[in-house]
């Protein structure tokens, strides 16, 4: 059990959105300026950044789902099925009612819900960073006998401002499903943070049908509760009584824990029925795309063989230094004594998206969901004066969209 976990956040007469309005504007300037970098580079090189956002790799894919349906496949050379079926609904099911009820074309609805959901996104980082180093600076107040509420509100701007300037961050306006993913998942997390149970347990739900990813969201509401449940049965037995420390049913939480699987597990068995496999039948789906967990050797191996020739061992230390990178912060985040979902859940993503056997030059974007690794950057910068936080995150934000319009224009995200 962590400091963090019970509730002690202070009454705001401010509302949310006037609260989140710095993070959500500044999330919006820097992806503005990535767009911007992406059309003077794109016309530089005569192509479309519209097509480049909404028409290459995943997001065709999307399209088909929301245009046809599920059963489109193709057949490589190789052996190799690349079915649709790999990809989870939620997205194609949206891009199908945008364009249902819009002129948008199927594709412009990818791009219109990944604007949307990356906002969501933004704002649901900032929530939970706020709720987070708020409550923090709530205890520590109370201990010296004094309230600043300005820690937690600073925080959560510049995490939401670090999650945008990653260097894959331009993925965040493609019409993909990782700004709707990390909306679900960031939101989620804040209603298990503050007691919400069963909007936790249905967004959670909906993040199932958003990406396999999904399991993570699942694993942070399961522990949660069974810590809760866990820490109420030895309340009980001290005071010899049951209620709730906070006097809160448990109903909510068990239903919660009942519905949080529902979406990824109603979608695999689904697939499992349609390709008549059973209930593994989403496992030889992504086996035709040579995708599957092996526990990290397949992308050890590959780390390995960047060092057979000189000129990819650089790579190839810049890999290991990368995961040393993640491992670091992840360890800080267990050190900072962040709460035990955010803990669980970024664990989960950056296990998931590590152990992958295959495409290996998506997981900076397999990645990008693990916000929690990132507050331990944001605390740091909110602690510096404004024009010296400002002037780096500025620096990076500038950097990362060249990165990005040079990633879109080149091999882009696979």
């Amino acid at each position: 059990m962590t400091d963090l976990e019970t509730p002690v956040a202070p009454t705001r007469a401010e509302p949310a959105w006037r609260r989140a309005a710095p993070a959500l504007l500044g999330y919006a300037a820097v992806r503005a300026l990535g767009l911007v970098a992406l059309a003077v580079w794109s016309a530089a090189r005569d192509k479309s950044p519209q097509q480049l956002l909404s028409a290459r790799w995943d997001s065709l894919w999307y399209t088909r789902v929301a245009e046809l349906g599920y059963g489109y496949e193709v057949r490589l050379p190789n052996g190799d099925v690349h079915s649709n079926l790999a990809f989870f609904p939620l997205l194609p099911w949206l891009e199908r009612a945008v364009a249902a009820v819009s002129p948008l074309s199927y594709a412009d609805a990818g791009l219109l819900v990944s604007t949307v959901a990356s906002l969501a996104a933004a704002w649901g980082i900032f929530a939970v960073a706020d709720h987070v180093y708020t409550e923090r600076k709530a205890r520590s107040a109370a201990l010296e006998g004094r309230w600043r509420e300005t820690g937690g509100r600073r925080v959560g701007v510049c995490a939401v401002l670090v999650w945008a300037v990653l260097p894959v961050g331009i993925v965040q306006s493609m019409a993909y499903s990782e700004s709707l993913f990390t909306a679900l998942a960031a939101w989620s997390l804040y209603a298990v943070l503050t007691g919400r149970w069963l909007t936790a347990g249905l967004l959670a739900s909906l993040a199932g049908l958003t990406r396999p990813v999904g399991a993570a969201v699942v694993a942070a509401l399961w522990v949660a509760a069974i810590a809760s449940f866990v820490r109420e049965r030895s309340d009980s037995v001290r005071e010899r009584s049951v209620p709730a420390p906070d006097g809160a049913p448990r109903w909510p939480r068990a239903l919660a824990m009942l519905l949080a699987p529902l979406g990824a597990a109603g979608y695999v068995l689904w697939v499992g029925h349609h390709t008549g496999k059973g209930p593994l039948g989403y496992l030889d789906v992504q086996a035709g795309w040579r995708n599957g967990f092996d526990g990290g050797y397949a992308f050890a191996r590959f780390i390995a063989e960047k060092f057979a020739s000189s000129p990819s061992a650089l790579a190839g230390v810049g890999l290991i230094i990368g995961v040393g990178l993640l491992v670091w912060l992840y360890v800080i985040c267990v050190r900072q004594r962040q709460p035990l979902p955010l803990l669980v859940y970024a664990g989960v993503v950056t296990a998931l998206a590590l152990c992958a056997s295959s495409y290996f030059g998506s997981k900076p974007r397999l990645l990008m969901p693990a916000f929690p690794l990132l507050l331990p950057l944001a605390l740091a910068l909110s602690r510096l004066r404004t024009s010296r936080s400002a002037w780096v995150l500025g620096t990076v934000a500038v950097a990362s969209a060249a990165y990005g319009a040079f990633w879109l224009n080149g091999s882009g995200p696979p």
